[in-house]
């Protein structure tokens, strides 16, 4: 039975995915008065295996939004540095306490909890709205400039006329494709098996990595269970798989041997989630009554678990422009404010994935394609020489390049 007539909606903007910069962006917008629709295809925001770390750079923009007490009363972890165990080698590469900041930590929380806690604070607010199981499907256009996204909900299809459409749909976004924006592919070497592991009251509670010769696993403690990372050469996991499961149990066994005697808790390669690493970034993240943020205009290596914090900064800065157009002149917002936007999170952007690529290429490609005992790399013996230098990596890591902060920080109550 074909579907009766699109219903219509009206909003100002209408902003496409319901992760971390498409929430804090349509929270920033509707604390602004902006009549703002944020569309979600999920009923919710459950799904396993999505980034957790909430950076300092991030959380001094809930304090400054006055949300960080509230936020922090919610269930977390807090990493203080980083360390990591190159073959025989413990080392700490990055010391986040003296960081400007008024947290001197990486909280490590369930992306869906982050997501709900925006969700409930936007929610509070008259200009906002959030559409759950409402997939975007397709641009409207008008006279060459995108005018709305035709969508679908449980009752059918729906379009949603807005004066500014914002794609933050991810990686692999609907949106972008529809534009068709031509992206540069800056390469990744590398693919990511996700997997998790029980964690028994014994267990050592941090988290932590351990190169050793053509491995890597990254363990990240989730309270009840360890969050495994086991990274793999680009495409190998077809080569992986046809060894069989009891090949990667023993693998995993190896590598950490506090686990081999729970890696029989990977029933089968159904409990393995493929994550294929990409690092790119469009050459041009608008259009006419369009801008794209976050991975939808950026893909981020999972490398240091900055994606969601970047997608942050570029929402903030995102509404630090937006806001005053959208508030003072009625109508379409024009391309100048959209390629500001650009201009403002490029340079960060590249910067990023430059380092990113560098650490794939120079550190991991070589790491997995060793085959004798590693050395400690010259960069962290100095590390661990001079304790000092660790500022420099937690900076970056913590902070990002060209960290940006919320106008009018002293939230209405509204946010408190």
């Amino acid at each position: 039975m074909a579907d009766p007539s699109p219903r219509d909606i009206r909003t100002r903007c209408c902003i496409v995915g319901g992760g971390p910069a498409g929430m804090m962006l349509g929270l920033l917008l509707a604390r602004a008065g902006i009549d703002t629709a944020v569309l979600e295809k999920h009923a919710d925001f459950l799904r396993d295996f999505r980034g957790d770390t909430i950076h300092p750079s991030t959380l001094e923009v809930m304090a400054e939004l006055g949300l960080l007490e509230a936020f922090l009363a919610r269930p977390h972890d807090e990493l203080r540095e980083v360390t990591g165990q190159i073959g025989d080698d413990s080392v700490v590469i990055a010391d986040f306490s003296h960081l400007p900041t008024r947290c001197k930590f990486i909280a490590f929380m369930p992306q869906w909890h982050f997501l709900d806690f925006l969700a409930e604070v936007a929610e509070k607010l008259p200009a906002f709205r959030l559409l759950r199981e409402t997939e975007a499907e397709s641009l409207v256009r008008e006279n060459g400039r995108v005018t709305g996204v035709g969508a679908r909900d449980k009752a059918g299809a729906l379009t949603l006329r807005a004066d500014l459409v914002i794609a933050c749909d991810g990686r692999h976004s609907t949106l972008r494709r529809a534009a068709g924006l031509k992206s540069r592919d800056l390469g990744a070497p590398i693919d990511v098996l996700w997997l998790r592991l029980s964690k028994r009251p014994q267990d050592a509670g941090r988290t932590f990595g351990r190169f050793l010769d053509g491995r890597i696993l990254v363990m990240l403690d989730r309270g009840d269970y360890w969050q495994c990372a086991f990274v793999i050469h680009k495409g190998g996991f077809d080569a992986l798989k046809a060894q069989g499961i009891a090949h990667f149990r023993a693998e995993l066994g190896a590598m950490m041997p506090v686990l081999a005697d729970r890696v029989g808790e990977i029933g089968s390669w159904d409990e393995v989630k493929l994550l294929t690493v990409a690092v790119d970034r469009l050459e041009q993240w608008y259009q006419p009554g369009l801008l794209l943020i976050g991975d939808a205009a950026h893909a981020m290596s999972p490398i240091g678990g900055i994606g969601i914090n970047l997608a942050i900064q570029d929402a903030v800065a995102a509404a630090n422009i937006l806001v005053p157009w959208l508030t003072r002149t009625p109508g379409p917002v024009p391309e100048a404010p959209l390629a500001q936007i650009q201009r403002r999170r490029l340079l960060p952007t590249r910067l990023t994935q430059a380092l990113q690529v560098a650490i794939q290429d120079r550190v991991i490609s070589r790491v997995l394609a060793s085959k004798g005992k590693l050395r400690l790399p010259a960069a962290l013996r100095l590390l661990q020489r001079f304790p000092a230098l660790r500022r420099i990596p937690a900076r970056i890591l913590g902070m990002g390049f060209r960290p940006e902060h919320v106008r009018g920080a002293s939230a209405p109550s509204a946010l408190r």
